[in-house]
């Protein structure tokens, strides 16, 4: 006799002798047999204690064996359910099965033959168990290893920031009004970006990468970038080249940002009618960020005091914008992108006061 606990099982049988024989012969074994006389009372009970196999007659006055398994199988997809019958009915065999049975035993029985259906039922149910526990476990673990992955690459992205803003403020030491313009510009181009209703990706990484699209600065003597009077032809030039050495500080990163940040550098100050530097790119030929940027850029040189111009509130910079006064043209820039800075424009005197407090 074997005195471990080897399952629960559910017995129901109108007959009291096989509730009896079943029972002792199951015992035996090490099973905890629960008998029923009749599956309502095995259904009450089903709902409240958990059970490794339901075995039960077919043929009962109450409620039948298929009926039995029917609120079984409403109940619990997994617990297993043999059917017992003294007739070998083959239509009933194969509507069980359809139903869910898991096996079927034609009385009267043989006890090793009725065991080892049991045992199979029973460790079928425990390895259901064993493979649902480990698809939660499973599913908990990604879940966990998912959020600190997405820990690692938040506090990465953060970094990464940190970096982009350590390498644009390089240009504030330089020239505190620089600083600020490159900030300015930043917001200047999230805002515009929202207002084109672009992808969430792209706006965030106009927001930094705009950012940097002077950092090629870095590379201009200070006599001339410094310089407080007017540029010769010569020193012009040499300031152009400011887009070619952002590039070339940016580019060949695998960093989304970076990448953005080295076209913006080199093509902010292209033109849509392809009269801007350094390639004179045309229409389209100039990427969207660049083409964003190229007109925040100039609303904030426009709101700034140049060695050649004084600063210009925000009413008359964005009538240059829009109208044009023979140095700056509507055509200029991107119309889509024009009109959606008509739409917005009290957003940038907002950001340029804001900057100035």
């Amino acid at each position: 006799m074997n005195t471990n606990t080897n399952g629960n099982i559910f017995l129901v049988d109108d007959d009291r002798f096989v509730l009896e024989s079943v029972t002792t012969l199951l015992s035996e074994y090490g099973f905890t047999v629960r008998p029923f006389s009749n599956g309502l009372e095995a259904v009450r009970q089903f709902v409240m204690e958990p059970v490794d196999l339901v075995l039960t007659d077919i043929n009962m006055p109450i409620m039948d064996g298929l009926e039995l398994l029917e609120k079984i199988r409403f109940l619990d997809k997994e617990t297993p359910v043999v059917l017992m019958t003294a007739y070998a009915d083959l239509d009933v065999a194969v509507k069980a099965i359809q139903m869910g049975a898991f096996d079927f035993i034609i009385k009267p029985y043989r006890p090793p033959a009725l065991v080892h259906t049991v045992e199979k039922g029973v460790n079928y149910k425990r390895l259901t168990q064993i493979e649902k526990n480990y698809k939660i476990e499973l599913e908990r673990t990604v879940e966990q290893r998912t959020a600190q992955l997405n820990a690692a690459l938040g506090e990465i992205t953060h970094m990464s920031r940190e970096i982009i803003e350590r390498l644009t403020a390089a240009a504030e030491l330089r020239d505190e009004d620089t600083g600020l313009h490159i900030s300015r510009v930043g917001m200047y181009a999230k805002r515009l970006a929202q207002q084109l209703q672009l992808a969430d990706d792209f706006i965030d990484d106009i927001s930094v990468a705009s950012a940097m699209h002077d950092v090629g600065k870095i590379g201009i003597p200070d006599s001339i970038l410094l310089k407080p009077g007017a540029l010769t032809v010569e020193e012009f030039e040499m300031i152009k080249q400011h887009t070619i050495i952002g590039e070339r500080i940016l580019k060949g990163s695998p960093h989304r940002m970076l990448k953005m940040g080295a076209t913006i550098a080199a093509s902010h100050h292209e033109r849509w009618d392809g009269s801007g530097y350094p390639s004179g790119l045309k229409a389209d030929e100039t990427p969207l960020e660049g083409r964003i940027v190229m007109l925040v850029d100039q609303y904030d040189a426009l709101r700034n005091s140049r060695v050649y111009k004084a600063a210009f509130d925000h009413g008359k910079t964005c009538d240059i914008i829009l109208n044009g006064d023979g140095r700056t043209m509507p055509g200029h820039f991107d119309q889509q992108i024009l009109m959606a800075f008509r739409e917005i424009k009290d957003d940038f005197a907002v950001i340029f006061e804001n900057s100035q407090k």
